[in-house]
């Protein structure tokens, strides 16, 4: 099927290399290498991997595994139980190093004190981070100068190349991710590269690709997000296609940047230069001046058309919900070189129900929305997307002696918050606000319920905002009533009225709340004498 550019080596000892995840000469060279392994992580895929295997948190799986529907069962009962990441060594179909399979990049951990550690880890943070570390830490790159990245010659993604006809995406193991999916995504983890004309601009982005025929993807395009801005600045220039690449096992910061809402016109391989502290490596594409991670796994490179578009879909996604013959026209995207290095890897995410990646890359957005309230001199102390509202709420940590001295009240409060907040990028996955006060730990999913259903009055204390843009893949929005473009937005004020003029006559009732200290450390003293389990 594929004649190579680069010759094969022999691979011997083949169980014992793969379990070493070994590197190809490149790494020596890079930078990451100098780097203590959990900082490295940030920065190489494969590096990102030994680490989460050092960590107890890797599945090396050697046995044979289906790409159609068993490698996505697999994925998704990950996601749902928390468990290891799969590392798949032997996927079927697999053909000169075309490819293994990875899944759960940035899932939760099963052990609550490293809950979040996988997405730490991308990050070059300690397991044990918290989730505000981890929000605070992908901010880094905002407030640092931008770090233009460093070009290389040659990367360890040049290791082998394929050309044209020699390309045929239906022979390679493509995965069919859920049963009633449209077709074999190829394209679910991996960032897409696209420039503006000027090149004043390079968005790095993922979204979602399923295999059209054997050189063509149709991808999932939604209008205001940056891939689609910068179409529209190809179209007024009369351009019908424009070049294209797309990464696949790229740097772990790299896929969490290419995730999160960066302002427009900011070129995320200088954001995530910023974000580690030194130059990205980047190299030059074939057939392109576009640059990609010099330590891919996997590069795509072509065209995507404006103009031709195919049916993509249905496919079972991250709001938990399918419905029959879910398609709709999307751009064609056509594959004119793949270059990869030896064994490569193939991140998947197979979304549905929560938490995988799809729910905690969405839940990053908060801090971005908590720097957008802050810009605007807002009362807001904090900022919080529970996963388990996959990330489409956002809890609001209020200040309320702030909020007195502004003598405003509930509705023309909410209206300023929603109009500032609801026509950004960084509430485009947000479908609704809650203002909490000091009382509510927004960090715990419990105290959001409690307070929402004790203090917010239904039709009274909810302001809904039709006039903004909606987020279509909600399915209240696409398969609801009314324009699945604007609207679907809400704010719950979870406030009492006394708060908004500075006073708090009331508290919650609980252990902590109702008794004085003697009486709850006696009672902590006594507890396993008492017959029950210590806490």
């Amino acid at each position: 099927m594929f004649r190579y550019r680069t010759v094969i080596r022999p691979t011997t000892e083949r169980l014992l290399n793969r379990l070493a995840l070994r590197s190809s000469s490149f790494r020596s060279k890079s930078s990451v290498a100098s780097h203590p392994r959990h900082v490295a992580a940030q920065l190489d895929f494969r590096t990102f991997i030994d680490v989460l295997r050092e960590d107890g948190d890797l599945a090396d799986i050697e046995q044979e595994v289906d790409p159609h529907l068993e490698v996505g069962a697999i994925v998704r009962r990950v996601s749902e139980v928390n468990g290891k990441a799969p590392l798949f060594h032997n996927v079927k179909g697999a053909k000169n190093g075309l490819w293994r399979m990875f899944g759960n990049a940035a899932s939760l951990r099963s052990h609550e004190s490293e809950k979040y550690g996988r997405i730490a880890r991308s990050l070059g943070l300690p397991a044990d981070s918290s989730w505000k570390d981890i929000l605070e830490r992908s901010q880094v790159g905002k407030v640092k100068p931008k770090v233009e990245p460093r070009v290389l010659s040659t990367g360890p993604c040049k290791q082998f190349k394929i050309f044209g006809d020699e390309i045929d995406l239906n022979k390679l193991p493509a995965p069919m991710l859920h049963q009633a999916d449209g077709g074999k995504y190829l394209q679910t983890y991996g960032v897409h590269i696209l420039q503006a004309p000027d090149a004043s601009w390079t968005n790095w982005s993922i979204f979602r690709g399923m295999i059209y025929d054997n050189r063509r993807l149709v991808c999932l395009v939604g209008s205001g997000q940056h891939n689609s801005i910068i179409r529209d600045k190809w179209l007024k220039e009369g351009a019908t296609e424009i070049p294209w690449a797309l990464a696949m096992g790229v740097p772990p910061a790299v896929s969490l940047a290419a995730a999160c809402p960066i302002p427009e016109g900011v070129s995320e391989g200088e954001y995530v230069g910023a974000l580690v502290g030194e130059p990205l490596e980047l190299v030059k594409c074939e057939l392109s001046d576009l640059l990609v991670p010099a330590n891919s796994e996997i590069v795509f490179e072509g065209t995507f058309s404006l103009e031709d578009k195919a049916y993509e879909g249905p496919f079972e996604d991250y709001l938990g919900l399918h419905f029959d013959d879910d398609k709709h026209l999307q751009p064609l995207f056509t594959v004119n070189a793949i270059t990869y290095r030896d064994d490569a890897i193939l991140p998947v995410s197979v979304p549905g129900r929560i938490s995988d990646e799809s729910h905690t890359t969405a839940s990053l957005a908060s801090e971005e929305f908590l720097e957008l309230c802050k810009k605007h001199d807002l009362p807001v102390l904090d900022a919080f997307a529970p996963l388990e509202t996959h990330a489409t709420w956002c809890a609001l940590k209020i200040d309320t002696d702030r909020l007195a001295k502004e003598k405003t009240n509930s509705q023309d409060f909410c209206n300023k918050l929603g109009q500032i907040a609801f026509n950004n990028k960084s509430c485009m996955l947000i479908n609704r606000i809650l203002l909490f006060g000091h009382d509510v730990d927004i960090r715990k999913f419990d105290d959001i319920i409690w307070a929402l259903v004790t203090r917010c009055r239904p039709g009274q204390d909810e302001y809904v905002f039709e006039d903004v843009p909606g987020f279509p893949l909600t399915p209240y929005m696409s398969h609801g009533s009314g324009d699945a473009r604007r609207g679907g937005k809400a704010i719950s004020d979870c406030l009492f009225p006394m708060e908004y003029e500075g006073m708090r006559a009331f508290s919650g009732v609980d252990f902590e709340k109702s008794y004085p200290k003697e009486v709850k450390d006696k009672v902590r003293a006594n507890w396993s004498a008492m017959g029950f389990e210590t806490l």
